[in-house]
């Protein structure tokens, strides 16, 4: 009788992992690292709280695995469309590969494990603005190498382009990533139905049209002086 309650324990974990992970993934999207306890991801999860603590041991870890899970595939991904990019000869053509390289994989894939799906990106949104310590340290290990080189990568394709303006310009596309992820419907809605929102291949080609361009803009520093507005109160 040991024997077998061993094998059917045995048997069952994998799916329980799963399922912890599956619980625990739609729990942070929703409220956040925070709010969420060990006892709410088991709950959801139709396990116990010695079951979470058992394979992840601590929610830190528990979390840690589902950015490994979905960001290792995409971020070995963009590594290799990349490095395709930077073989690119004509210099407007890599730039476009390069951010390429960067907006694709987060689209392409119809399974959540491969980097892409609404829900994980949702995540990473509240966990960006939440502002939790151990999820800002997850982040930085999971993100920072392939976003240094991307970023190098646009940098040596717009040597004219100080690297702090390129950061700056990066930032704010992976802000459009997530918000054309996870809110594709507003597109729809604001184009009164002439533009579908949740066509990934015309979000794609927006995005990387729009962030090659957005790259190619003047420096800051060599932009034309903003129209000076007049001092308040004064009698101009």
């Amino acid at each position: 009788m040991a024997r077998k309650s061993t094998s059917k324990e045995t048997a069952r974990k994998p799916n329980m992992r799963e399922a912890i992970l599956v619980a625990a993934e739609e729990l942070f999207a929703t409220n956040g690292f925070n709010a969420v306890s060990v006892r709410d991801i088991a709950q959801a999860a139709g396990a116990n709280p010695g079951s979470v603590t058992y394979h992840f041991k601590t929610k830190d870890g528990l979390l840690l695995e589902i950015y490994r899970r979905h960001c290792g595939p995409m971020n070995l991904r963009r590594s290799e469309l990349l490095a395709a990019a930077r073989r690119v000869r004509d210099l407007q053509d890599r730039l476009e590969a390069i951010v390429r390289a960067y907006v694709v994989p987060a689209f392409t894939s119809g399974s959540d494990l491969a980097g892409g799906g609404a829900r994980f990106t949702r995540l990473r949104a509240v966990m960006s603005a939440e502002g939790n310590e151990v999820a800002r340290k997850i982040i930085a290990q999971t993100f920072d190498d392939t976003s240094h080189a991307f970023i190098d990568a646009v940098h040596d394709s717009l040597p004219q382009i100080p690297r702090t303006d390129i950061v700056w310009r990066s930032h704010f596309l992976l802000g459009a990533l997530y918000y054309s992820l996870v809110t594709p419907d507003r597109v729809s809605r604001l184009s009164r139905g002439e533009a579908d929102g949740s066509d990934a291949a015309s979000a794609i080609e927006q995005l990387v049209q729009a962030t090659v361009a957005a790259f190619q803009a003047p420096a800051l520093d060599q932009a034309a002086p903003a129209r000076r507005r007049p001092v308040v109160g004064s009698k101009a």
